[in-house]
């Protein structure tokens, strides 16, 4: 109620204040032009008026979006939407219970706030002017304007900059805290209830998060300049999306590119002189500690030898109107807060309990990371600014500049854990862990992090410890680790938090390295050939298996009715994921059943040639027979789901756009296809949840970017945009939309007159 009553008087301030003060205002002010597609280019005179624009102009386009976030991130789903139904947080879905306690619980406004006060000037300003944005925004609406889906809401309502801070900090803790939220929310004591939700432990390579990256030095382009390719993997819904925006700031700042929900300037795309984009890193950023509990007191815990008391925080979430609200009380130890994955065998006993220590808490320096990011005039100040600030949370960033050089760098912030610490501090179900995360001994103190001179904060690990790697050839990543960014220059060895070294890779990983190097061998990288590049939809996995397949369906005796279909149909199938390929459906069914076979591959893999091992299909004996039965398990699948076999990959992978289907070329990343597309069974198909998604080719001519790019989902989320489905359709067209950047550019393609607003 207070915050509809702060949107009410606002509002009547603004009606009875003259026009021409309102639009003389000082304190905010910003232009915003929008030009195909409804890109809006921003421009203020100071950063508050930055902020103020950025927020505006993402309202108009995703307020619903952007509301449902900042009652999340407050801890009030419950409220506004009941207990039981679900919550986005960041890549996959969490009861709404769960999600209250954990940010009531996990998010400290007092800590953030007190981060705040030694945040750069420009950075309190853009998140100032970002509050000053959103709410400006609402009052401009009014009730009447708000988009249909919220309309009415109690949620839709002014924020404040602690709105702002929790989402920071929640987009701080994506790929770590935030994916053991209900795990967090529902740990008790041994004798409480069991957790009545599922938890689950996530495999960080399942997380719905991925993407490439290409740096193109001038070694191989045809201009002599370096080219970045983007094609980040985010979610096709929720807070998640990117958000192109061109701001123009104070100081010389300018920058083209995109964001997510909250973002007050561009964490991805290009300025005149570089370009970047990244990649989820597979570093870990937080470690997990085993306690031994005081058996006096399941609430303590021993730590050199000595009874530690656990710190408990009770959260009240309100419940809808006639509903009581629900307490809890959770506990926190010096290693972080307990949780709990049941199904893992993960739980609190009397004897022990498990608690996470994340390198992201509190890290409020990403704003600052990026904002020096896109001032950098060479990939040394982009490298510069990542390992000064160690403000990236949880990607890879790989940049290449105007002069010709490339980088790749996995600096992060990470815990300064060595690969000695991990060993000395491993406990004996450490292994169990290993695929999700380091495990340490909790019991000593001398396992908690290290502290290494000239970090911004205690215990993490410094840049000079981490994967760094400038040249004026290639790099590239697909979400493996540091070890091989180019075949040709593997990385030394560093600690293990750090990611797998020596490796098995990714079967797109390895398509990268492929494809990449057939590119560079067919000559010169120039934008035509990297739009192909991007959109060969190739699938490594069928390239490996289809051929085989074959031969085993030529050479069999009898076959069942379904799996001679499979086999006819596999035969005729182009083996790529383009819209009117036929027989993709039918190999994205087969080959998760093919892949989990034992011995699927007669060459093992070999660390001395991670790009072309392991390989050559096991069809011998029962094998054959495995496979062949695979293939007839995905028939009938299909044929249960509706499904041709045969049928047009566009007809079975499509998006609603009201009632007509666009056609969605890519596949499963698992395939190794890099125009990765997640999707998820509907109504006679499949639709995309997460894959491709800010797709963007940048070079330079000799006075600025030359950028291609494309929003595979598009920039509004409200149906009724003019802007919901446009390059959606684009990209199912695989057009290119040449980014207008100079004034001249942007005047030729504006729609509608410049909005300037101020107050």
């Amino acid at each position: 109620m207070k915050r509809m009553a702060l949107w009410a008087a606002t509002a009547a301030a603004l009606v009875a204040a003259p026009a021409t003060e309102a639009l003389a205002g000082k304190r905010y002010a910003a232009t915003i032009t929008r030009t195909t597609f409804g890109i809006p280019h921003i421009e203020a005179r100071d950063w508050r008026g930055v902020g103020y624009g950025v927020a505006y102009a993402y309202a108009e386009d995703n307020l619903c979006l952007l509301a449902e976030e900042f009652a999340t991130v407050r801890g009030e789903r419950s409220l506004h939407f009941g207990p039981g139904a679900k919550a986005v947080l960041g890549f996959e879905e969490v009861d709404n219970l769960s999600s209250d306690v954990f940010f009531r619980a996990v998010i400290d406004l007092p800590m953030l706030r007190k981060g705040a006060e030694t945040l750069s000037p420009r950075a309190r300003d853009l998140m100032a002017g970002y509050v000053a944005g959103y709410n400006r925004f609402l009052r401009d609406a009014g009730p009447q304007g708000i988009p249909a889906e919220c309309r009415g809401k109690a949620w839709v309502d002014p924020i404040t900059t602690d709105d702002m801070l929790r989402l920071n900090e929640k987009q701080m803790l994506l790929a770590s805290s935030l994916n053991l939220a209900a795990a967090i929310a529902n740990a008790a004591p041994p004798g409480s209830a069991a957790p009545k939700v599922a938890i689950s432990l996530p495999d960080p390579g399942d997380l719905g998060i991925g993407s490439n990256g290409w740096a193109f030095g001038g070694d191989v382009t045809a201009d002599g300049r370096g080219m970045v390719i983007g094609n980040p993997h985010f979610p096709w819904k929720g807070p998640s999306r990117f958000w192109q925006m061109h701001v123009k700031g104070p100081g010389g700042y300018e920058v083209m590119g995109v964001g997510l929900a909250g973002t007050p300037m561009p964490t991805l795309g290009f300025n005149k002189d570089i370009a970047w984009t990244h990649t989820v890193t597979e570093a870990r950023h937080f470690t997990l500690y085993q306690l031994a509990l005081d058996p006096a007191d399941a609430t303590r815990y021993i730590v050199d030898g000595k009874s530690e008391a656990m710190t408990p925080l009770t959260v009240t979430v309100p419940m809808p109107e006639g509903t009581p609200a629900i307490t809890r009380t959770l506990y926190t130890t010096r290693w972080g807060p307990v949780f709990v994955v049941p199904a893992r065998g993960i739980t609190w006993s009397a004897q022990s309990a498990f608690a996470l220590k994340d390198a992201n808490r509190g890290n409020q320096r990403g704003i600052e990371t990026w904002l020096r990011i896109g001032e950098a005039r060479n990939v040394a100040e982009v490298r510069a600014a990542v390992s000064e600030t160690l403000g990236i949370p949880w990607v890879n960033t790989i940049a290449a500049d105007r002069h010709g050089d490339a980088l790749h760098a996995d600096v992060t912030a990470v815990p300064n854990v060595s690969a000695e610490k991990v060993r000395t501090c491993a406990t004996p179900i450490a292994g169990l862990f290993a695929e999700f995360a380091i495990l340490l001994d909790g019991s000593k103190a001398a396992c908690d992090w290290d502290t290494a001179p000239g970090t911004p904060a205690a215990g993490l690990m410094p840049a000079s410890d981490q994967a760094a790697t400038t040249v004026r050839s290639w790099l590239t990543n697909s979400n493996d680790s540091y070890w091989v960014s180019n075949p040709a220059m593997p990385h030394r060895e560093l600690s293990p938090i750090l990611g797998r070294y020596a490796s098995a890779r990714s079967l797109r990983t390895r398509s990268n390295f492929i494809e990449t190097a057939a590119l560079i061998a067919g000559g010169k990288v120039d934008h035509a050939r990297a739009a192909a590049h991007a959109f060969a939809n190739k699938s490594l996995a069928a390239d490996m298996a289809v051929e085989p397949i074959i031969k085993l369906c030529a050479e069999a005796v009898i076959l069942p009715q379904t799996t001679a279909l499979g086999c006819s149909v596999l035969d005729r199938w182009d083996r790529r994921f383009e819209a009117d390929s036929r027989g993709a459906a039918l190999f994205r069914a087969f080959w998760p059943r093919a892949a989990a076979l034992p011995g699927l591959w007669t060459v093992p893999f070999d660390r001395t040639d991670p790009v072309n091992t392991p390989r050559g299909l096991a069809t011998d004996g029962a094998k054959a027979e495995k496979l062949l039965a695979a293939l007839g398990a995905a028939v009938e699948d299909l044929e249960k789901a509706g499904i041709a076999p045969d049928a047009p990959w566009g007809e079975v992978q499509h998006v609603m756009a009201g009632n007509q289907a666009i056609p969605i070329h890519g596949g499963p990343g698992t395939l190794g296809i890099l125009n990765m597309q997640e999707s998820v069974p509907t109504a006679g198909g499949l639709t995309p949840r997460h894959g491709t998604s800010y797709i963007q080719i940048v070079s330079f001519d000799e006075t600025g970017p030359v950028a291609d790019a494309i929003l595979s989902y598009s920039q509004s989320t409200n149906p009724a945009s003019p802007n919901a489905y446009d390059q959606t359709r684009a990209y199912a067209q695989k057009k290119w939309h040449r980014l207008p950047f100079t004034a001249k550019a942007i005047a030729a393609e504006a729609i509608g007159k410049p909005k300037r607003i101020a107050e």
